[in-house]
Formats: C-alpha cells, structure tokens, sequence
C-alpha cells in the first residue's frame, strides 16, 4: 500500500508540473509584455557625403582612327627598282630615300639633249656674229638690207631652238628625279610591295608603298544632334576636348575638336565630329576602333554615388541619415558620370546618404555607420 501510495503521489506532482508550465503565461503576468517594449533594430549603412563640385559635360561615343595624310608612293617612269632604302614597317622622316630606279636610260637621253643645246648655241653665236657683220655693211652701203634681216631671222630662230632644247633638258632632269622616290612626310611606311630587280610602271595598280603620318591623327566619331549646339559653344570658347582611348587598355590620347560636319544624318539624328590627337607616342593607330569621350563643358553640380540612387513609383530617391535615422529624400537625377549622379534637385551638398544596406531600410528606420567593404 505504501508503495502504490507514493506512485499517486508521484503523478499527482507531475500532472501539476505540466499544468503550471502550460498555464505560466498567465500566472507570470503576460510574458515578454512583463519585460517591457521591445527596442527597435538598428540596420548598419555604409555612407557617402553628397559633394559639390565641378563635374564635365561629356558624350561618350565609338570613333575610328585615321591618319591625316596617307601617300601610296607610285612610279612615274618605266623602268627598273635598284634598291629600297628601309625596312618594312618603319617609321620615316620627310624627305628620306625609299627607292632608287633605274636612271641610266635617262642619264643616257640627258647628255643629248645637252649635246643638241650646246650644238644650238654654236649656231646661235655664228648666226649673232652674221648678224652684226651685215649690220656693219649695209651701214657703209656693201651689202643689202635683205642680208641683215635674213641673219636677224635666223639669230631669233635659234634663240627659239635653244629655249626648246632647254626645256627638254629640263624635261628630262624632272624624269630623273622620279627615280629617287622620298618620303613626302613623316610617319610609318607599310611592307614594300616590290624588291631589288621588278619592273614599275606608272599604269601599276598596287603601289610600291604606304605611308601613313601618324602624328597627329584623326579620331571620327558620331554625336546624337541635341549636341550639337553646346557642341559648337563650347568650340568657340575653345573648351571642347576629345578623349580617346583603346578599350581593353589605359592608354589615352588628349585632342581637341577640328571640325564637325556640315550635315546632319537625317536617318539617325547624328553628326560626325572629327578630332585631332597629338599621337607623339602612336597610341593610336590608323583603322583602330577606339572609345571616345567628347568634353563640352565643365559645370557645378551636386553628385553622389550612383549606388545611393534607388527608384520607386514616384521617381527616384535616396536615404540620408539625420539624427542616427534613416529618411527618404526625393532626387532628380539628370546624368551619371563615371560611377557617380549628377543631381538636378534634391540635395545641397555635405549630406550622408545611405550607399549599401538599403534593402532593409525605410522612412525613420534607425541606422548605424559602418566601414566600407574591402575594395569598394
């Protein structure tokens, strides 16, 4: 009996166990209203000052590079190559020697033509010495008048007959000069499509050489014509600059703008630009697709980092912290420029406005600084 009794005893204490555990909200005033009001959670931000500063006015655009003078070096005599003076893809100076042709045929010509003329000039002295004997004579009355002018005629026909064989003489250096092919101006010569020993002609289609100048260059680029006013305000004030650079590569040539076309592409609402790039070091090279940024002005402006900026239904906004809170600031977002928001409206300048952790955020939602992430 004792030992039954303690077994009730025993179940009557543990039925009350789960009883007061069950019924312990009661008993135990309310649970976690007993503790009071919860505090509410703090979202770490990472943060950004909104600055005010002097921002560029640019459009970016894909411009081809092309060379301001090219030469395709023809030749203008038939006749042989004896020697080529440079290496295939080297740089050239005005007035190096490319080519020498054969000159013998010409050199050949020259001397007679020199032979004709001093052959010419014999007679025309003869002719002269005639000339003033008779002259002499029909003074003391021993010949006629018939005979001075007849010596008269024949001095001026030699006078022409000289002037022509000077001409063909000078013809003929001229022809000689064709067989010394130079450079007409600096820059690179492509492969030479010749050797030591091949037959040109002037009726040759393929040209001995290229030479293209390479310093300064031309980048050619399009512009959408809403541009194009600034554009030409900004040329006057001769603050235009065009950027160029290689994609996939650091490098970049500075220039400025040369000309815009006189026409609008009517099809695409485009006018083509063409700027002048120094090039001293051949950063770019002739055909090269290269990215452009055309600079028209510079002006001041309030930005902030483009990841600040989000968009809802009513139009874009950013969180700036006031009093350790996070508060909704409508914004109007007129252009980006390289990572950043050029604001229309909106901020001022020295706010903090939220840049990461936005997701959890909302008006008045209490926010904590934090540092920025490694490589941001």
């Amino acid at each position: 009996m004792k030992k039954r009794s303690l077994i009730l005893f025993a179940g009557a204490v543990g039925i009350a166990a789960v009883a007061a555990f069950v019924t312990r909200g009661s008993w135990m005033g309310g649970g976690a209203s007993a503790l009071g009001p919860q505090r509410p959670r703090v979202v770490s931000v990472e943060l950004a000052k909104a600055e005010h500063k002097s921002v560029p006015v640019d459009v970016d655009s894909i411009g081809t590079v092309t060379p301001i003078s090219s030469v395709a070096l023809k030749s203008r005599v038939e006749t042989t190559i004896v020697a080529v003076h440079f290496e295939d893809g080297a740089r050239v100076s005005e007035g190096d020697l490319l080519f020498t042709l054969d000159a013998r045929q010409i050199d050949a010509q020259i001397e007679q033509a020199e032979g004709m003329l001093a052959k010419d000039q014999a007679q025309l002295e003869g002719a002269q010495r005639d000339l003033r004997r008779y002259t002499d004579l029909v003074a003391k009355g021993a010949t006629t008048q018939v005979n001075v002018d007849n010596a008269k005629t024949q001095s001026d026909i030699l006078i022409g007959t000289i002037k022509a064989d000077q001409a063909a003489l000078d013809n003929l250096k001229v022809q000689k000069s064709y067989t010394l092919i130079r450079s007409p101006f600096s820059g690179r010569i492509s492969a030479a499509n010749v050797k030591v020993g091949n037959f040109v002609r002037p009726a040759d289609t393929a040209p001995l050489a290229v030479i293209n100048q390479m310093a300064p260059v031309y980048v050619t680029f399009a512009i959408p014509q809403r541009v194009l006013v600034d554009l030409r305000e900004a040329m006057a004030k001769a603050d235009s600059k065009v950027i160029a650079t290689i994609p996939g590569h650091q490098r970049s040539e500075d220039g400025k703008v040369a000309m815009v076309e006189n026409t609008v592409d009517s099809t695409t609402g485009m006018v083509t630009v063409r700027g002048i790039m120094n090039n001293e070091n051949e950063t770019l090279w002739p055909g090269t697709l290269v990215n452009t940024k055309l600079v028209i002005r510079a002006e001041e402006a309030v930005t902030v980092p483009t990841s600040a900026v989000q968009r809802s239904q009513n139009g874009n906004f950013v969180f700036v912290m006031k009093d350790g809170r996070a508060h909704v600031q409508p914004v109007n977002v007129s252009r980006t420029f390289q990572g950043t928001s050029v604001l229309a409206t909106g901020l001022t300048g020295g706010e903090d406005v939220v840049v990461d952790g936005q997701l959890l955020l909302s008006e008045g939602t209490p926010i904590a600084p934090r540092a920025a992430k490694a490589g941001a």
